[in-house]
C-alpha cells in the first residue's frame, strides 16, 4: 500500500512540476505528452483524473478552456515534496542523455543533446540581436542552433502558440562524444565563471550536480546573475560554464577529439587543464584533468539580460545533427522578416 501511495504521489508531483515549468495553463493532452518525455506513462483520461484531485486539494485551478494553472499552494507543495529523493537528479539526467545521444564525429551523423529556449515571437528579433555577440564571441559550446515556430517540434518538444523555440547545443553532447571514444567524463558542477579581457579567471559561484535537484545554469539565468551580453562585448563579466574531469591518461586523445569537434562546429569554448593540477583554482585530484565547458544557454541568457522574456530548459531533448544550422544563417532569415512561423533550418511539424 505504501509503495502504491508513493507511486501516486510521484505522478502528481510530476504533473505539478510540469505546470510550474510551463508558467501558463496546460491541458491534459500537453501534460500527458510531457510526462511521456519524463518516462511517466499516463494517458489523457488518467491525467484529467489526477488534475481533478489536484483542484480539490487547491494545488491547481482551471482556467477556462486553456487548462490548469499552478496555484501558490501548488508551488509550496513542489518546494517541499520529495526534495531529498530528487537530489542527484541532474547527474542522472546527464548520464542518461550521454548514453542516448549517438552522434558520430567521423560521419557527422546522429543525435546530440540540446537545450531549449522559448520566447515570444514579437520579441524574437530583439532576442536574436542580443544573442548574436555571445555566439560571435564563442561563449558557448557550439555556434550551431535550430529554430522552430509555433506548433513545430524541437526534438520531442512542441513549441507553444505565439512562441519561437530555439535549440542550442548542450555541453552533455561533449560527455557523449567522449564516452563513445572510451573516455569517461565526470560532471562536477555548473557555475558562474568570471571572465577578464576575454579569458576565464575563476568561478565565483558553483552548484554541484550531485547535490542539486535543479540544473545550476537555469538557476543562474533566472536569478539574473549573469552578464553574458556585456562579457561578449567587453570581454569581462560573468557567464555560465561547467567543470568536468576525465582521466589524465586520455589527455592526448581528448585534445584530438576536441579538434575534430571544432571542425564539426561543436568546440567553441572548451579549455583543458594539466594532469593532477588545479584548474581555475579548482582541485582535480591525482591523475585527472580539469575541463571547462561554456554553457550552451549563454546566448539565451544574453537575451534574458536584455529584457526578452525567455523560458529555458537545459538538457531538454535530442535532435539530429543535420537539423542544426550556423546561428548567423538563422539570424539572417529572422532579420529579413521571416519570423512569423517556420523552422530554420530543418525540422518536424507537430502531429495533431
Amino acid at each position: 500500500m505504501n509503495r502504491k501511495l508513493r507511486s501516486l504521489e510521484r505522478k502528481t508531483l510530476a504533473i505539478l512540476e510540469i505546470l510550474q515549468e510551463a508558467g501558463r495553463p496546460l491541458g491534459a493532452r500537453a501534460i500527458s505528452r510531457e510526462l511521456a518525455l519524463r518516462g511517466v506513462d499516463l494517458n489523457e483520461r488518467t491525467v484529467r483524473y489526477h488534475l481533478l484531485h489536484l483542484d480539490e486539494r487547491g494545488f491547481t485551478r482551471l482556467v477556462g478552456r486553456s487548462g490548469r494553472l499552478l496555484t501558490e499552494r501548488g508551488r509550496e507543495e513542489i518546494a517541499g515534496a520529495l526534495a531529498v529523493e530528487r537530489v542527484g537528479f541532474v547527474n542522472s539526467r546527464i548520464d542518461d542523455l550521454a548514453c542516448q545521444a549517438d552522434f558520430d564525429l567521423a560521419s557527422r551523423r546522429g543525435r546530440l543533446v540540446i537545450n531549449v529556449t522559448y520566447l515570444p515571437l514579437e520579441q524574437e528579433r530583439r532576442a536574436v540581436e542580443a544573442m548574436r555577440p555571445a555566439f560571435e564571441a564563442g561563449l558557448c559550446l557550439s555556434v550551431l542552433a535550430v529554430r522552430a515556430g509555433p506548433g513545430e517540434k524541437l526534438g520531442g518538444l512542441e513549441v507553444p502558440p505565439a512562441m519561437a523555440g530555439w535549440g542550442t547545443v548542450c555541453s552533455v553532447t561533449l560527455n557523449s562524444i567522449f564516452l563513445r571514444h572510451g573516455i569517461p567524463v565526470e560532471s562536477s558542477f555548473g557555475g558562474l565563471l568570471e571572465m577578464a579581457q576575454g579569458k576565464p579567471r575563476r568561478f565565483n559561484e558553483i552548484i554541484s550536480y550531485a547535490g542539486s535537484t535543479l540544473d545550476p545554469i537555469e538557476i543562474f539565468i533566472k536569478g539574473k546573475m549573469t552578464t553574458v551580453h556585456a562579457t561578449a562585448i567587453s570581454g569581462s563579466g560573468r557567464i555560465c560554464a561547467s567543470f568536468r574531469l576525465f582521466p589524465a591518461s586520455a589527455l592526448d586523445q581528448a585534445r584530438a577529439l576536441l579538434e575534430e569537434m571544432k571542425a564539426a562546429g561543436l568546440g567553441e569554448m572548451v579549455l583543458l587543464g594539466n594532469p593532477s593540477q588545479p584548474f581555475l583554482e579548482v582541485p582535480t585530484g591525482k591523475e585527472r584533468v580539469g575541463m571547462l565547458v561554456a554553457g550552451g544557454l549563454n546566448p539565451p541568457a544574453a537575451a534574458e539580460e536584455m529584457g526578452v522574456d525567455t523560458y529555458s530548459r537545459a538538457m531538454a531533448a535530442l535532435v539530429d545533427y543535420s537539423a542544426l544550422s550556423p546561428f548567423s544563417r538563422i539570424q539572417k532569415k529572422i532579420t529579413r522578416g521571416f519570423h512569423a512561423a517556420g523552422q530554420y533550418g530543418k525540422g518536424t511539424k507537430a502531429k495533431t
